[in-house]
């Protein structure tokens, strides 16, 4: 006799609301922000959640007079957070220039939490954003049934920014169409988004400010226009500077990342982690840590964000179908993904790699043999 068993659904609780995969940087860090702004006795300007010291303090880390820790949300050098920071408490736009991955959106977000308390203010910068994304678009069924009104326009995240006196974020500017980003310059240099179709403008009230994300690396970019260039603060943002710096990145990262993906802590996981930034920074710099061997770098990037991936990737692999301790055979396929994104070129420039460093490096023979048996 077979017996049938109707699935089940967990209803929804509806006081133990389900919790987000990536919280925003202010419901994240929420308690450290209020602790930074419970004791914050600095000037602030206008509208600023908190002081530009304690903004700075945020995302750099230390520990407050009460002993409240605050955690490093950026590792690199202090004088660009404070430039950064100090732009925005002007009237000029921030533009946060690097190559792909070095943590030009994750600065964004941290620094508009800390600014604003709120970082949703975004438009995300794409071949296809349109005009309407970085002004104003329309409900086109009010606009049939009643016109122009102010209650057909639908602002973008700019236009409530400039409103309400905060800060909105432009991630991508350079994949934006270039008459699309033209769109900007009226706003940051008069501080007002005309409504013709209204008779009516909206001007920025105190607080208001942007922060846009670019690099020129990657393909499908658009040059900025030399016009509104001349609006931005320009920060560039470096690849880590040493392999301790970028080892101590990826690490905080990934233990993040593990936390909100209830993934268990590797406790041996820092030999791993070291390994894939010195095969992340020798390929993308082309030299060997001793300086002794010229390589050949791949087409990809190699950046920090990635390393934080293929680490992410081998702790849930070492969490789910091993015995919890990253080991080389967990971050191996990881990482040839990474590297080989051209297939003929990349997968060459891997294997000679392999064969002319890693086999030869003491201590790394079993890093060696789980790179070969993926490559193969």
């Amino acid at each position: 006799m077979t017996v049938s068993v109707e699935p089940t659904t967990a209803e929804p609780n509806p006081n133990h609301p389900p919790q987000a995969l990536r919280p925003h940087a202010e419901h994240a860090f929420a308690d450290e922000l209020a602790a930074l702004a419970a004791q914050d006795d600095r000037p602030r300007p206008a509208r600023w959640r908190l002081s530009p010291w304690a903004v700075a303090t945020y995302l750099l880390g230390g520990t407050l007079p009460d002993g409240t820790v605050i955690t490093p949300k950026y590792v690199g050098p202090r004088r660009i957070v404070e430039v950064a920071v100090t732009t925005l408490a002007t009237d000029r736009a921030l533009l946060l220039l690097g190559v792909p991955g070095t943590a030009k959106t994750w600065v964004s977000e941290h620094l508009a939490a800390a600014v604003s308390g709120d970082s949703t203010l975004l438009v995300q910068g794409t071949a296809g954003t349109p005009e309407e994304a970085v002004r104003y678009g329309w409900n086109y069924a009010q606009l049939l049934a009643h016109g122009p009104s102010r209650d057909a326009l639908v602002p973008s995240p700019v236009m409530r920014a400039m409103a309400e006196g905060m800060t909105a974020r432009v991630e991508e500017l350079t994949r934006i169409p270039a008459d699309v980003q033209d769109t900007l310059i009226t706003i940051l240099s008069e501080k007002t988004l005309p409504i013709p179709e209204l008779g009516e403008e909206t001007q920025a009230v105190r607080g208001f400010n942007l922060i846009a994300t670019a690099n020129d690396r990657d393909r499908g970019v658009n040059d900025l226009s030399s016009a509104l260039r001349r609006r931005f603060n320009t920060v560039v943002l470096p690849l880590p500077a040493s392999a301790e710096a970028e080892v101590d990145i990826v690490t905080r990262r990934v233990e993040q990342l593990g936390r909100s993906l209830d993934l268990p802590a590797a406790p041996d996981g820092l030999d791993e982690i070291r390994r894939v930034v010195t095969v992340f920074r020798e390929l993308r710099d082309g030299l060997t840590a001793d300086g002794r061997t010229k390589l050949k770098s791949p087409s990809g990037t190699l950046s920090t964000a990635e390393a934080i991936s293929v680490v992410t990737n081998g702790l849930a692999l070492a969490a789910h179908f091993g015995d919890g301790v990253l080991r080389a055979g967990d971050v191996a396929a990881g990482l040839l993904g990474a590297v080989v994104r051209d297939p003929a070129a990349d997968r060459v420039i891997w294997q000679e790699y392999l064969e002319t460093v890693v086999r030869e490096r003491d201590g790394w023979t079993d890093f060696y043999r789980a790179c070969r048996e993926v490559s193969v």
